[in-house]
C-alpha cells in the first residue's frame, strides 16, 4: 500500500486540504509571511536554556506563552490599558507573585478552578497567566450575566475563587454563592484582597502542575443557558492557526493590537494569545467606544484591531473623521455573522484592511476571509485554515457538491473534545457539526446560510433567515435587521423582520418588501416588518433572536 493510502484520520484530511492550488500557494508563502512578520526578530541564542526551563514547567499551556513573552521581548510594553503601560518582564513579575499568593493564601492549585468576571485589563490577562501556573482550571465568565444566570454557572462549576471588578460584586453577593473572591479593578481603593497586594506576595513559588490547567471558555448561549467548552491550550493545534493568521493578516511582531470584543469570549482571548506570542502589545479598554477606540488607534499607532461586526457599525456611524488610523494595516471581524453591505462600507471607509473569521467556543477558528475574499465573493467566510478541515454534508452526511447547501463540519486541532457537564456535537468521519447551514463555491470558499435550528418552513419551503437579512441589508435605508419565524395557522410559520434604520434615514415597510421581493423568491418575502430602535444582543454582538417576535 502506498504512503498516501496508509494516512488515517487527520493526516489524511490534512493532506486533501494541502491538494488545492490555494492551499499548496499559502504553504509556499509560509516562510515569506514569517519573516515579514518579524516573528523571530527577538529570539537569541540565550533564549533557549530559558524557554525550555519554561516549556519544561508549564507544559503546553498560556503560563508559557507569558513566561517566553517575557524571556524574548522582556523590556517591550506588553500591555496598555485604562492604567498606563507594563512591560513583558514587570507582567511576568507580578503572574509570578500572585501565582505564589494565590497558592499560599488561598489554596489554589492543581485540581482547582479559578473564575475571570473582568472587563478588558492587565487584571484579566493577570489573572488567567497566574491561574495557569498553577496548573489551575480557568472559567471565563460573562460580564453581562445577571446574578440568576451567575449563580447558575457557578453551581455548576463551583469555582474556588472568583478574580473580579468591583462593579460586579454586588451581582456577586446576590447569588448567594458562597466563594471567595480578589479584586482585579477598583476605583479606589479597597480593604478587599486584590490583584495588586498579591503582586507583592513574598510566598515562596507554588509547586510545578504535573499537568496544565484548562480553559473553560461558555457558549454565548443565544438560546439557551451557555454550555462550559474547556480546552487544553496546544502550541502544536495553535500553529496552523498562526501561520494563516501571519499570511492572510498580515500580522507583524511588536506593532500594537488594539482588542475591542470581551476578552472572555473565545475570539478575544484566542488573539490575546497570539498577541503574547508575536510580541504585540494588547491595546485595551474596560468599556468599548468607537471614538475612543480610533483615538487608541492614532494614540498607539496599532497595526491591527480586533472588532465584532456591531463595533464596526458603531464606528461607522459614530466615530469622528479627524482620527488617524494610517497605522492599521488590517481588521480582523468575527464573534457573529458580517453583512457584506457592512463589510463593503467599511472598506469603502478605511481601506481594504478588513479580514472576517468563522468559528465557535466548540471549534475555534474554521476559516479566514481576507478583504480580496470579501471584495470578490461578499458573504463569504474565506477558506479553511491551515491544518483545519471543513465539509458540508447531506442529511445523510454525504460531501455534497459545491454551492449546495448543507451541513457544516470542521475540524482541527482547535476543535474542543466535549462540554464540562458531558455530551458534544455530533461528529462525522472526526469533524464535528458546527450547527450551521452552508455551501461552499467551487473555489473553496465557505458561505453561511443560517443555523440549523433558525430555518423557516413557510408554506412547505424552506427558508434561511441569513439570506433575507442579507437583502434587507443591501438596503440603503438599513443599519441592521434580524428576521425570524413565528407561528402562522395558514403557512405554519411566517417571516418577521425587524429592522434598524440607518441614521436619518426613512423608509416604510412596503418599500423593503418590494426590495426583498425583487430580489428573492416570494415566499422569502417577510409578511411583517417592524422599525424598532435597536436589536437585542449579547456582550460579542451576536442577535439574541428568542427575544425577538
Amino acid at each position: 500500500m502506498g504512503f498516501g493510502g496508509e494516512l488515517r484520520g487527520p493526516a489524511r484530511r490534512a493532506l486533501a486540504n494541502l491538494s488545492s492550488g490555494h492551499a499548496r500557494a499559502e504553504l509556499a508563502r509560509v516562510p515569506a509571511a514569517l519573516l515579514h512578520s518579524g516573528v523571530w526578530r527577538s529570539a537569541r541564542p540565550t533564549h533557549l536554556l530559558p524557554v525550555e526551563r519554561a516549556v519544561r514547567r508549564w507544559g503546553s499551556s498560556v503560563a508559557t506563552l507569558g513566561a517566553v513573552a517575557a524571556i524574548r521581548f522582556g523590556d517591550d510594553i506588553a500591555v496598555y490599558d485604562d492604567r498606563g503601560a507594563l512591560t513583558y518582564r514587570e507582567l511576568d513579575r507580578r503572574c509570578a507573585a500572585q501565582a505564589a499568593g494565590l497558592h499560599a493564601d488561598l489554596g489554589m492549585g492543581p485540581g482547582s478552578s479559578v473564575a475571570v468576571l473582568c472587563r478588558n485589563h492587565r487584571g484579566f490577562l493577570e489573572a488567567t497567566l497566574a491561574a495557569s501556573r498553577l496548573g489551575a482550571d480557568v472559567l471565563f465568565l460573562n460580564t453581562e450575566f445577571a446574578a440568576p444566570q451567575l449563580a447558575a454557572v457557578l453551581e455548576a462549576h463551583a469555582p474556588g475563587l472568583v478574580v473580579l471588578d468591583d462593579e460586579f460584586t454586588a451581582v456577586l453577593d446576590a447569588t448567594g454563592c458562597d466563594v471567595p473572591s480578589v479584586l482585579a479593578w477598583h476605583e479606589t481603593t479597597a480593604a478587599h484582597l486584590d490583584l495588586e497586594r498579591l503582586a507583592e506576595s513574598t510566598a515562596p513559588a507554588p509547586p510545578t502542575p504535573a499537568t496544565p490547567g484548562r480553559l473553560v471558555i461558555l457558549t454565548s448561549g443565544t438560546t439557551g443557558t451557555p454550555k462550559a467548552a474547556p480546552r487544553a491550550p496546544s502550541a502544536l493545534a495553535l500553529s496552523g492557526l498562526t501561520v494563516t493568521a501571519l499570511s492572510r493578516f498580515g500580522l507583524r511582531s511588536g506593532e500594537p493590537m488594539l482588542l475591542c470584543p470581551p476578552l472572555f469570549h473565545g475570539l478575544g482571548l484566542l488573539h490575546s494569545m497570539l498577541a503574547l506570542f508575536l510580541g504585540c502589545p494588547l491595546v485595551l479598554s474596560r468599556r468599548f467606544d468607537p471614538a475612543d477606540a480610533l483615538r487608541l488607534v492614532e494614540k498607539r499607532r496599532a497595526g491591527a484591531m480586533l472588532a465584532v461586526p456591531v463595533m464596526l457599525r458603531r464606528t461607522l456611524d459614530g466615530a469622528p473623521d479627524p482620527a488617524d488610523t494610517s497605522s492599521l494595516r488590517t481588521v480582523i471581524s468575527g464573534a457573529s455573522s458580517l453583512d457584506p453591505a457592512l463589510a463593503t462600507r467599511f472598506m469603502d471607509r478605511f481601506g481594504d484592511i478588513l479580514c472576517d473569521t468563522y468559528g465557535s467556543s466548540e471549534i475555534g477558528i474554521a476559516s479566514i476571509a481576507t478583504a480580496a475574499d470579501l471584495r470578490s465573493a461578499p458573504g463569504t467566510v474565506g477558506r479553511p485554515c491551515l491544518g483545519s478541515t471543513v465539509r458540508i454534508l447531506d442529511r445523510d452526511d454525504r460531501p455534497v457538491g459545491p454551492d449546495t447547501v448543507g451541513r457544516v463540519f470542521a475540524g482541527g486541532g482547535l476543535v474542543f473534545g466535549g462540554y464540562a457537564g458531558g455530551g458534544t456535537r455530533e461528529v462525522v468521519d472526526g469533524l464535528m457539526s458546527t450547527g450551521d447551514l452552508g455551501h461552499l463555491d467551487a473555489d473553496g470558499r465557505l458561505y453561511i446560510d443560517g443555523r440549523e435550528d433558525d430555518m423557516i418552513v413557510c408554506g412547505g419551503e424552506n427558508v434561511y433567515p441569513q439570506e433575507v437579512e442579507v437583502v434587507l441589508g443591501s438596503h440603503p435605508a438599513v443599519a441592521e435587521v434580524a428576521v425570524v419565524g413565528v407561528d402562522d395557522p395558514e403557512f405554519g410559520e411566517r417571516l418577521v423582520a425587524y429592522v434598524v434604520l440607518s441614521e436619518h434615514a426613512e423608509a416604510d415597510a412596503e418599500a423593503m418588501q418590494d426590495h426583498v421581493r425583487q430580489n428573492l423568491a416570494r415566499y422569502k418575502v417577510p409578511r411583517e416588518i417592524h422599525l424598532v430602535g435597536s436589536l437585542p444582543r449579547n456582550a460579542t454582538g451576536k442577535v439574541l433572536r428568542n427575544q425577538l417576535g
